[in-house]
């Protein structure tokens, strides 16, 4: 199956290189470039994309407004967002991934981490490698502002919800462990893991992994520890 990407980026020459480097895999073709969040959200609907890599900052509806349109429009339930940002990062990050995106990755990384990315989103993962993804969730958690006061205090009921052996796994998800390695840990079966975390998804109304990281966060089930 080919995944269909969509590039929303304000910059022509970026948008140019991405495409170069997604139709050259046998795998993937673009389907569209975007130069706006207004524009990617109706070319997201229009070309039925698989994965969207969007810029987070661009003029008019910028990349985050774009994500949280984009997750709350059953109709592009199936879109996966990879936000695309500089090292630099600000809590735009953070914001950004509990307004539905699937991960981040900086414009730096190698395109073989691109690649991967696109290919990890596409198949219902969350991109939280390179490692630095945690860090930098855990960082800005740190500073106590998550937006969203009562966030905290409602997720952490909800988290009674979970068995305890679906915390354990939240506990691993957390960890940016993946699959095959919550599985070696627990000693149960990757399938297993895969079915305890569709759960826990499930309860906590997480769209993918990445919203249970945060929510693992923001729940104080996981702290995060400050260098």
């Amino acid at each position: 199956m080919t995944i269909r990407v969509l590039l929303a980026d304000d910059q022509a020459l970026l948008r140019s290189a991405f495409r170069v480097l997604v139709d050259s895999e046998p795998d993937m073709e673009v389907v569209g470039e975007a130069s706006d969040g207004a524009e990617a959200v109706q070319l997201a609907k229009e070309q039925r994309a698989d994965v969207v890599l969007m810029d987070i900052r661009m003029p008019g509806t910028d990349g985050l407004a774009a994500t949280r349109l984009i997750s709350a429009d059953p109709s592009l339930a199936q879109v996966r967002v990879v936000i695309l940002t500089t090292f630099e990062v600000d809590d735009y990050v953070v914001q950004s991934l509990r307004a539905g995106a699937s991960g981040f990755l900086g414009k730096g990384s190698e395109p073989d981490e691109l690649l991967n990315a696109i290919r990890v989103a596409a198949g219902g993962e969350a991109l939280l490698s390179p490692a630095a993804t945690k860090g930098l969730i855990a960082r800005f958690l740190a500073q106590g502002d998550t937006g969203d006061e009562d966030a905290g205090p409602v997720r952490s009921e909800r988290l009674a919800a979970l068995t305890v052996r679906e915390r354990e796994v939240l506990v691993q998800v957390a960890a940016g462990h993946s699959n095959d390695e919550i599985a070696e840990r627990l000693e149960v079966s990757p399938l297993t893991v895969k079915t305890h975390v569709n759960r826990a998804m499930a309860k906590l109304g997480a769209r993918d992994r990445a919203q249970l990281v945060v929510i693992a966060y923001e729940s104080g089930l996981v702290r995060p520890r400050v260098e």
